[in-house]
């Protein structure tokens, strides 16, 4: 998924990315600047780290990266009818190739790569670069949309076939035919996008309230989500998971909405014999009588998890990857911030913001200080186990303990800041309604849950009883559990 900034977005302040992509498998970001451009390793949570930067073409406004390869594709304004591709380990060009019209998009995977202009598709052979084909009568295409399964066993391609209605083209990219045409929606198309498998096909319209999923190559609808009804948006990005499990899309607006795709039965599962049930049933029969908009509208399904941006009118792309063995939400935007969400594919709901990034910085900028030391509950036990581990018997500043007026008994000093070198195994007694859910057993309640933290106090030093930041924001310690009258030193 790849985005080029617009140069002034609402409220006149200029965006500090000309456009930035995600690879095909979502584990490295690239940048373009007005100096040049950028590759980011997203591995980790904690740490961004810059793979490569060059500043030998200024001005970019498209960079893909092939997968984690070392081929990158690069084209400037100052160039906007060339495509330049690169080996940045070696520092060299593998080759450029000029066109008649402007450059508006690329797309590639380990077969193909794909060159979209206005009136025009160029499907290269991307091992030797060769012309393969040159797809000529399409709509116009202002905006360069298409998409390419990073598949290349199959390396379907898409593309709007019309510039008034929501047709897609599905086009083989090996055997360089035509496929089928899907019609997806009235109005015209704004995002469309492969599954990993190249298996399926979704898109949205310019209307941004309703995402639709296809099969492929045969172009069923599968699925349809409502994005939402009060007003139209603009949808900015649209993307899978790579186990196609859930679908992401952003927009101009301050909410990136996460859909979860619900394995398909052949039928509905019989409802239980409740009045609940009995009027879901009554519900659904009556919806056979009433007019086709309002129906679809009563059986398409809603947001299945939600993350807030605390802007909106800004260019920007979403993805889902994997990060450190849990499913994380990644949002970049034309401002020059990458921000980090944990997901919770069970129970959904609104993702956890944990990590914002500077792309414009190397090292670790106040900013992301500040966000490291923000406190934040989050609402499910994947986004409680999610937030990545700092445990670390020395002293970080921001970490807090039972002040040493509270003594083995009674009340002592509230939560505090501290910065002495001592650390103990302490045993907090909270009730139970103050802790997350899952950290309760489902069979038994008790009104008091210990849990112990921290580690055994060095010999002869004060007994200072001293808890992870991560404990206290995580549990809410400051706030919502007040320690009980047991409390012991396990060192």
């Amino acid at each position: 998924m790849e985005a080029e900034a617009a140069e002034s977005p609402p409220g006149g302040v200029e965006a500090a990315l000309s456009c930035f992509s995600f690879n095909q498998d979502c584990t490295s970001l690239a940048i373009g600047t007005k100096a040049g451009y950028k590759l980011f390793s997203l591995s980790s949570v904690e740490h961004l780290d810059q793979v490569h930067g060059s500043n030998e073409i200024p001005d970019v406004y498209i960079v893909e990266r092939l997968f984690s390869s070392s081929l990158v594709v690069v084209v400037s304004h100052s160039k906007p009818r060339q495509m330049n591709v690169y080996h940045f380990k070696k520092g060299t060009e593998i080759c450029n190739y000029s066109y008649s019209s402007n450059i508006l998009s690329i797309r590639l995977n380990r077969q193909r790569l794909l060159v979209c202009l206005e009136e025009a598709i160029y499907i290269h052979n991307i091992k030797d670069m060769k012309l393969l084909k040159t797809i000529l009568d399409i709509p116009a295409n202002p905006t360069g949309l298409c998409a390419l399964s990073i598949n290349h066993s199959n390396s379907y391609v898409a593309y709007p076939g019309s510039l008034t209605t929501g047709e897609i083209v599905l086009y083989d990219g090996h055997s360089l035919k035509t496929v089928c045409t899907i019609a997806a929606h009235e109005g015209t198309l704004a995002a469309i996008a492969f599954n990993a498998l190249g298996s399926k096909l979704a898109s949205a319209s310019e209307k941004g309230t309703v995402i639709r999923v296809f099969s492929v190559p045969d172009g069923q609808k599968l699925y349809e989500f409502r994005r939402g009804m009060k007003r139209y948006v603009t949808i900015s990005s649209l993307v899978f998971s790579m186990d196609s499990q859930f679908l992401c899309a952003s927009s101009n607006t301050e909410t990136v909405h996460i859909f979860k795709l619900e394995h398909l039965t052949n039928s509905r599962p019989e409802e239980p014999s409740t009045w609940t049930g009995y009027m879901g049933k009554m519900f659904m029969a009556a919806s056979n009588y009433l007019p086709t908009q309002v129906s679809d509208m009563m059986n398409q399904d809603r947001a299945f998890a939600t993350g807030r941006l605390n802007f909106s009118g800004q260019r920007n792309i979403c993805t889902l990857s994997t990060i450190q063995k849990l499913p994380r939400l990644l949002v970049a935007s034309s401002d020059g911030h990458l921000y980090i969400y944990n997901l919770d594919p069970q129970d959904g709901g609104e993702c956890v913001l944990i990590k914002t990034h500077s792309l414009l910085s190397s090292g670790t900028t106040e900013e992301n200080k500040e966000n490291d030391l923000r406190p934040s509950l989050p609402q499910s036990y994947a986004a409680t186990v999610a937030r990545p581990s700092t445990w670390s018997a020395s002293t970080v500043p921001g970490e807090w303990m039972w002040g040493p007026g509270g003594g083995w008994g009674g009340c002592g000093a509230p939560w505090g800041p501290v910065s002495d070198t001592t650390s103990s195994v302490f045993t907090v007694t909270c009730r139970w309604n103050a802790l997350p859910e899952p950290l309760i057993s489902s069979q038994a309640r008790p009104q008091e849950q210990p849990l112990k933290v921290g580690s055994p106090n060095p010999a002869g030093t004060a007994p200072n009883y001293r808890l992870p930041q991560q404990v206290v924001s995580t549990l809410g310690l400051s706030e919502n559990c007040q320690p009980v009258a047991s409390r012991r030193c396990l060192g």
